[in-house]
């Protein structure tokens, strides 16, 4: 039977992303009563299961990108040989049982992953990407949020909205009193969660002398920079290569 087993041998070679996403999310966000258009506590939520993932998982990504209610892993090594079937696998599961316990939720929730094979190159591009699908995110939740507010129902919303380009969309936001350019920094640029190491000094009484001690901690950047800046791909380019 175990020769049955499909994609059991399927490995990959590092450095990969795995995304996770939410599985049905909006259901979700209505059982727990998230705030609209952006619930800062499910925000912390999300960046606290990227904490776990990286610290608790036995993953050991090196760092985590967040927005909404995905996750990007990056690899520069890999767990369990490569295996597909078991990064994906335990990614998602270990990312549910992580957001339930933080959210406190009274529900399951439930992720799907999928591997992302790249190059540290690529790896820049991927990440621009994803924080520009996080913008994009943010422009429409809160037209969305605007139109609602005005007594349309979600699906017309979506209509209205549908096919509008970005300046027609910052247009309808401010028209309404929403400045686009001043929400916060985390709904428009994602979270950015990673290892810090820092330096401590302290007296050694044995060798009476001072002494250097590096120390990581993994850290939560909810300002991250422009990615597609050249001072974004600088601090990507350095994010990567010390890894």
């Amino acid at each position: 039977m175990k020769k049955r087993e499909l994609y059991s041998t399927l490995t990959c070679v590092p450095p990969i992303f795995v995304r996770i996403d939410g599985r049905n999310f909006h259901a979700v966000a209505e059982a727990w009563g998230l705030k609209r258009p952006f619930d800062e506590k499910f925000s912390a939520s999300m960046a606290a299961v990227c904490v776990r993932l990286i610290s608790d998982s036995g993953l050991s990504p090196d760092f985590a990108f967040t927005f909404s209610d995905e996750i990007s892993l990056y690899f520069s090594t890999l767990p369990f040989a490569g295996r597909v079937e078991k990064i994906d696998s335990v990614a998602a599961s270990f990312a549910a049982s992580a957001l339930t316990l933080e959210a406190g939720s009274g529900i399951p929730v439930s992720f799907d992953a999928r591997i992302i094979q790249i190059t540290p190159e690529l790896a820049v591009r991927y990440l621009i990407e994803r924080q520009g699908e996080a913008w994009r995110n943010h422009i429409n939740a809160w037209c969305q949020y605007a139109l609602i507010e005005e007594g349309c129902s979600r699906r017309e919303a979506a209509r209205r909205l549908r096919g509008l380009s970005s300046p027609a969309l910052h247009e309808l936001a401010f028209s309404r009193g929403i400045n686009l350019a001043k929400t916060p920094a985390w709904q428009r640029r994602g979270v950015l969660i990673y290892r810090k190491a820092t330096t401590i000094e302290g007296w050694n009484p044995r060798l009476s002398s001072v002494v250097r001690t590096v120390r990581t901690s993994v850290e939560s950047d909810r300002a991250p920079p422009l990615f597609s800046s050249p001072e974004g791909r600088s601090f990507l380019t350095r994010l990567i290569s010390e890894l």
